[in-house]
């Protein structure tokens, strides 16, 4: 999915017409662009500071190097690239198509015959980088694209030749694991680098052809000490995969490198044909997730309506539906209405045009006299504190005003519990969105679940309002029913290199991106990257690998190299091991953290270290603010004992749900449908307890600048106030 470009992006780069953000990391940006040929590209741009390490632009130029090198049609094309560019860049062909990770997520596991193409195909994908002399390192669900053509292996950036080079030799040594835990080889869980040939990439297609046929990871979930040790000692769970499929699943997942089939053997083991071109072999509701994305493609600048009526088509071209070849319709239609094809030269652009869900008619569907606000939320899995404070904060709302004598109507609240778990949430979802009397929906508790359930809502066309999940690629364009009621993880990181730089008056800032954070990690590091440099600072970056254990290293390189505060981007329990480092080394100077750090687990871990630490968050403590004094004295009236995090803010957006319900009830005398509800909240505007609540209309964008510090004091967090953005 896409995000509007930020003010630090550039509007265009070496003749591409930069479009929207396609994401971010620490170290730089990918967006989507639109080539001097006018043809659709990804662009990943690398920020200044990273290239001037000599090290880090000589791994980009042997990714640039590694992805030209492999000529396949199931891998994705380089179009161009400048390694040696102030900002180095390089730009592949766009595949407009859900990663196989968001695929399983939002539609379940593959069926069998779907799992044999994608396997046959990708190891045709993984045959063309062995032959180029690579190993990928990193076969994963999230590094496969689904496209109308079929899927497309990505990301060769930690790709490296089987025949080493120095510099190969230099990010392969042992001690050093590189790959994905939990789609790795035995090998690279025991970084034994020089091991990691074109069989740990053949084990890595296993894992993954075991998730598309399950669901699951074969080797589990959780910490990833323990996910790397049942990689190299457990067999894997294979259950629910049956046949010469599971057969062969076992082979390519042997421990011993030297037993598994080669990516060749695995392409003729499976029997099945590979339809070139064609969706035929995946499942109906995936189908119709490509044809939204490649749909959402044709609104974007500079893509020239084609009209229908065209009299005299080019040659080679297909006419209309009607003629189309029954594959090739099935994928059409599957956007939910009627499709047109045009192509010439052999490239072929199609538009989709989708229809409203009944719920959009503008009618008043017809239903009980009840009426609904539904919660889905984490209730009994690992954030279920912040998921049970949500729903708590939510209740007191209806509570209250059901209690109103003047209330136009009586409203119910209905809570489902999804366990926190992506596989799970989407069946949540579907009951709610079943449930006519549901007119909006609080929920749900994290980025992954929020991600899963979003295509459910948006078929529905019911409102999710979300004040947890902060994701930038949780708000985009094409999300007919997500307002987002809190400020994204990207500008909850402004105030870090504010508080550093202009309030603290620091002169070289540090930052630290820890990759077991992945995606919140990098765009917390992006953004405070950005603003410093905005403020006349360039920061010194340093970015370390997952699971890291030792700090020590790295904070004496920091502090070796004049670093006067310091910024981690990560979670607690990494922010932990670098605040006690940090403590051990006898610096007390500034330090800031994102909101994932603000957890009961960086007490416990740090211990005296966290002392002082400033952390920046979405969310605000009731008790600490003037405005909320009713609410927390309510609170604990109703439930015995303080609101937790996000109960004030899942109250607010309840209410703010509450004053366009009863907005239109006094003009209309009746409910909105839920399309006109969706537009009712995105062009609201709500003063809460904590905060004030607008959006842009077109995206639910949440518009404005709330953030809050809290400080660690007397090992707890204390709630300071808002921050500053400036």
């Amino acid at each position: 999915m896409t995000s509007p470009l930020l003010p630090p992006d550039p509007s265009s780069l070496a003749g591409h017409r930069l479009l929207a953000r396609l994401g971010a990391g620490g170290m730089g940006a990918v967006y989507l662009a639109r080539s001097a040929g006018g043809a659709l590209v990804a662009v990943k741009v690398i920020h200044a500071e990273y290239a001037a390490e000599p090290d880090f632009r000589a791994r980009f130029r042997r990714e640039v190097e590694a992805a030209r090198r492999v000529v396949s049609p199931w891998a994705v094309p380089v179009t161009a690239a400048d390694p040696d560019a102030d900002e180095p860049w390089l730009a592949t062909a766009f595949v407009p198509g859900p990663s196989l990770a968001e695929a399983v997520a939002a539609c379940g596991p593959l069926p069998a015959r779907s799992v044999r193409v994608l396997g046959k195909m990708l190891a045709r994908a993984l045959s063309a980088v062995h032959a180029a002399d690579l190993v990928h390192r990193d076969v994963k669900p999230g590094n496969v694209l689904l496209a109308s053509a079929g899927p497309r292996l990505i990301d060769f950036g930690i790709a490296r030749s089987t025949t080493r080079s120095a510099e190969d030799t230099a990010i392969t040594s042992a001690g050093v694991i590189i790959g994905t835990p939990g789609f790795l080889s035995p090998e690279q869980a025991e970084a034994r680098g020089p091991e990691t040939g074109p069989p740990s990439d053949v084990f890595s297609l296993g894992c993954l052809l075991a998730y598309a046929a399950t669901g699951r990871a074969p080797f589990g979930t959780g910490a990833v000490d323990a996910l790397l040790y049942r990689t190299v000692h457990d067999p894997p769970d294979l259950e629910g995969v049956e046949g010469e499929l599971a057969g062969l699943l076992k082979r390519c997942l042997a421990k011993d490198p030297a037993r598994r089939p080669t990516a060749e053997e695995v392409d003729a083991q499976l029997i099945e044909d590979a339809p070139e071109g064609s969706v035929d072999w995946l499942p109906d509701d995936v189908v119709r997730m490509i044809a939204e994305r490649s749909a959402h493609m044709l609104a974007l600048p500079d893509i020239e309506a084609t009209r229908a009526e065209e009299p005299e088509p080019a040659s080679g071209a297909a006419t209309a539906v009607a003629g189309t070849p029954p594959t090739r319709r099935r994928f059409l239609l599957a956007a939910g209405g009627g499709a047109v094809i045009f192509a010439g030269g052999g490239v072929g652009a199609w538009a989709a045009f989708l229809r409203d869900d009944e719920s959009g008619s503008g009618k008043e569907p017809t239903r009980s006299p009840g009426w609904a606000i539904g919660v889905q939320a984490d209730l009994s899995g690992a954030r279920k504190a912040a998921g049970r404070a949500q729903e708590q904060g939510a209740r007191l709302a209806v509570e209250q005003f059901n209690a109103r004598k003047d209330k136009p109507f009586p409203l119910a609240l209905r809570a489902l519990d999804d366990g926190g778990s992506p596989q799970r949430a989407p069946a949540v979802a579907r009951r709610l969105t079943a449930d006519r009397e549901v007119l909006a929906v609080l929920g749900p508790t994290d980025d992954a679940t929020a991600q899963a359930v979003l295509p459910v809502y948006d078929e529905a066309l019911l409102a999710l309002l979300a004040v947890s999940p902060g994701g930038l690629d949780l708000v985009a364009e094409e999300n007919r029913s997500f307002v987002h009621a809190r400020a994204g993880d990207g500008i909850v990181a402004v105030p870090l290199s504010v508080q550093l730089v202009s309030r603290m008056k620091s002169a070289r800032p540090g930052l630290l991106q820890d990759r077991t954070a992945g995606q919140y990690g990098w765009e917390s590091a992006y953004m405070t990257s950005a603003i410093a440099r905005d403020l006349g600072r360039v920061v010194y970056p340093r970015v370390v690998p997952a699971q890291l254990k030792d700090f020590k290293p790295v904070v004496a390189d920091m502090l070796g190299a004049g670093v006067d505060s310091f910024a981690y981007c990560g979670y607690p329990q990494g922010a932990a091991r670098f605040a006690r480092e940090l403590a051990t080394a006898g610096f007390n100077g500034p330090r800031v953290a994102p909101q994932a750090v603000l957890d009961p687990e960086f007490l416990t871990l740090a211990g005296e270290a966290a002392e002082g630490w400033m952390v920046c968050t979405s969310f605000v403590d009731p008790a600490g603010v003037p405005t909320a004094k009713a609410f927390t004295a309510a609170f604990r009236k109703r439930y015995g004992a303080p609101p937790g995090y996000f109960a004030a803010e899942a109250y607010d957006t309840v209410n703010l749900v509450l004053q366009e319900l009863v907005a239109y009830h006094k003009r209309r005398k009746t409910m909105p449908d839920r399309k006109t509800l969706v537009g009712l909240l995105r062009k609201g505007n709500y003063r809460g307890i904590t905060k004030q609540y607008a959006f842009r209309p077109k995206d639910g964008n949440f518009q404005g600048s709330a953030a809050f510090y809290h400080r660690v004091e007397g090992g707890r967090f204390r709630y300071v106030g808002p921050a500053p953005f400036q």
